[in-house]
């Protein structure tokens, strides 16, 4: 950031009186100016042994696979924003949603919260953000071409609960993939 969004004058990056982290501060009209992470939120859609996935159409990771979800638009509830997540990139609706899995990763500033739902009367198309939505089966799954380790993890942990019929709702800091290779 250079310039403050309220005035347009210039930024500097100092610890604010009484906080304890830098923070950009217009030079001029002194707004503190707060960045927070950005919430991504999705469904694993389900329908039987099947979870719908899409072919992304937009980068990062174009034509790789992934769960319908995308970033949370202000006004929204981490629920809603996740079915209109799955509604826009897999023209899917949900029945009977229930918090999944929330992902923390720091190192990027986000948050991953994911739904766990079950598709309703079948239907799903891709919407302008996927190539291709298809249902796949555990053994179908295209594993290699996976859009983001979250997907991966998310997936073998749902396919693991399926065995169970458990679905437990697990929260986790995921570490740069730089710090997990020297583990």
């Amino acid at each position: 950031m250079k310039f403050c969004s309220n005035c347009a004058e210039p930024v500097s990056k100092k610890i604010p009186e009484g906080d304890d982290r830098p923070r950009y501060i217009c030079t001029s009209c002194d707004t503190i100016h707060y960045q927070n992470p950005r919430m991504v939120v999705g469904v694993v859609v389900a329908e039987e042994d099947q979870v719908l996935l899409c072919r992304r159409a937009i980068e990062p990771r174009k034509g790789f696979w992934t769960l319908p979800a995308g970033f949370m638009e202000n006004g929204e509830t981490s629920l809603s924003g996740a079915l209109r997540e799955t509604w826009e990139e897999a023209r899917a609706e949900v029945d009977s949603p229930q918090l999944y899995r929330v992902f923390e990763l720091p190192y990027i500033n986000q948050v991953y919260i994911l739904y766990l739902g079950l598709l309703r009367a079948g239907n799903y198309a891709a919407g302008p953000e996927s190539l291709e939505v298809k249902l796949f089966k555990e053994a179908d799954i295209p594993w290699t071409e996976l859009a983001f380790p979250i997907v991966t993890d998310t997936l073998t942990e749902y396919f693991g609960d399926r065995k169970t019929a458990v679905f437990p709702v697990r929260i986790s800091e995921v570490e740069p993939h730089w710090h997990r290779q020297k583990a």
